[in-house]
């Protein structure tokens, strides 16, 4: 099997990956169809509203996340995930009702998002952490990276889908498809082989392992500059979810298929992204830091595309650079964790990464309805390019690393006047030692 879907030779990660699919499916539609029956239906054009909406939608995984970390530590991974996936298509399947009836009013798409929002908190950190029981350790940015392929693979057909049927019948029935979808990977979490997972053992219930799990990240500063990133990142600068909706409705006066249509063009760079991570089984921190720097640059440049058809094809590169940051530093965090703490260090990598959304959807939903959809976009570029800065500066006067060019060709090399101040990771370790030996190996071969 190509060395890109390795994982994909394992029985329970394929059933996994096919249950990713169907969910992730059902997920995007139900973004596009909710942002459109808050924007068009319910409101004429509310940004504010949508920005609440999803701030609400996420406000879960910043109030509940790091407690649900303890309880992925504590309990069966797989049945906790046959949980919150069913009570996610519950959400779905009452707000179809709703808008099949003509009863759906704006405070209850708030209440229903939060409570999706909750089953989500819990969801992420748990699946995030059940993904190292699927494959053996050093398969796991590999898995990580399908996963991402899956989602994103799934927000290539989903978004146009719902586009369509909105169109065609009205945004209540893609809820009810999407209930249907979120039961399947509910189904493949249950043919699983319970004998083929890596089962870690349970944590037991003890006071302070909340603490414990903070504590940890504390002593490792690499973990530290990652959370930084991603969470200011995400804070401003992935809310495609509101800035590609008002830039489809203000700026190029969009139906709702050229909607999705735009949402399935970030999905395809966000698939070449992922693939590529996926051929890769050591994400470096400099990796990470270039991709944020490269995304907010791609992101301002769509920011400012002047045609529909511009914006499409930027969006391409956006997503690729988007999904290489994303998986790159999700897979860094897994891979150098201990087992023990890795549903709580997980966990509060969620609580940051994605709860950081509620702080910043309201505020970009505000730009766009005060200074318009472009600044709005414009904002989260800013932030991404100066956040990348600032971990890079770190990198070079904290850390003192520097760069180095030795002989006639382009062969960079890490040099460090003193100590590193932080734990090696296993993929550090890992990368260096392979370094070490190339760099011996070429030193016989001259000699």
């Amino acid at each position: 099997m190509s060395k890109t879907f390795q994982s994909l030779s394992y029985h329970n990660y394929k059933l996994w990956f096919t249950g990713n699919v169907f969910a992730s499916s059902g997920q995007w539609m139900q973004r596009v169809a909710q942002d459109w029956l808050v924007l068009t239906v319910l409101t004429q054009g509310g940004g504010l509203e949508l920005g609440i909406v999803t701030a609400l939608q996420f406000a879960p995984i910043l109030l509940f996340s790091a407690w649900a970390g303890v309880v992925a530590d504590r309990m069966d991974r797989r049945h906790l995930l046959q949980i919150t996936q069913s009570l996610v298509a519950l959400c779905g399947l009452i707000l179809g009702i709703l808008v099949l009836t003509g009863t759906a009013e704006l405070w209850m798409v708030y209440l229903i998002a939060f409570l999706g929002g909750t089953a989500g908190a819990f969801d992420n950190p748990v699946r995030q952490a059940f993904v190292s029981e699927l494959v053996p350790v050093q398969m796991l940015p590999n898995a990580v990276a399908l996963n991402s392929t899956a989602f994103n693979s799934a927000r290539l057909i989903g978004p146009a889908v719902s586009g369509l049927v909105i169109d065609a019948v009205g945004p209540g029935w893609v809820f009810i498809v999407n209930a249907a979808l979120f039961l399947v990977p509910v189904l493949t979490l249950a043919l699983m082989r319970p004998s083929e997972l890596s089962t870690p053992p349970k944590v037991e219930r003890e006071k302070g392992q909340l603490k414990a799990g903070f504590d940890y990240i504390r002593g490792r500063k690499d973990i530290i500059l990652i959370l930084f990133m991603m969470g200011t990142i995400s804070c401003l600068g992935l809310n495609f979810q509101i800035t590609s909706a008002l830039m489809a409705t203000e700026v190029y006066g969009l139906p709702a298929g050229g909607y999705g249509l735009m949402s399935s063009f970030l999905a395809i760079g966000a698939v070449s992204g992922s693939l590529v991570v996926a051929r890769h089984n050591n994400p470096r921190l400099r990796l990470i830091v270039g991709a944020g720097l490269l995304f907010g640059t791609f992101l301002g440049l769509l920011a400012l595309a002047p045609t529909y058809i511009a914006f499409l094809i930027l969006a391409i590169p956006t997503g690729v650079l988007s999904m290489t940051l994303i998986s790159s530093a999700n897979a860094a965090v897994q891979i150098s964790t201990e087992p023990q703490f890795r549903g709580r260090v997980m966990a509060i990598y969620s609580m940051i990464f994605l709860g950081t959304t509620p702080i910043g959807a309201p505020l970009v939903g505000w730009i766009g309805e005060q200074w318009g959809a472009r600044w709005a976009m414009g904002i989260g570029a800013v932030a991404s390019i100066l956040t990348a800065l600032i971990a890079a500066l770190w990198g070079f006067f904290v850390w003192k690393i520097r760069l180095s060019w030795e002989g006639r060709r382009f062969a960079p090399r890490l040099v460090v006047p003193g100590p590193l101040p932080v734990q090696l990771s296993p993929a550090e370790a890992g990368a260096l030692a392979e370094q070490v030996e190339a760099e011996t190996e070429a030193e016989e071969l001259k000699d």
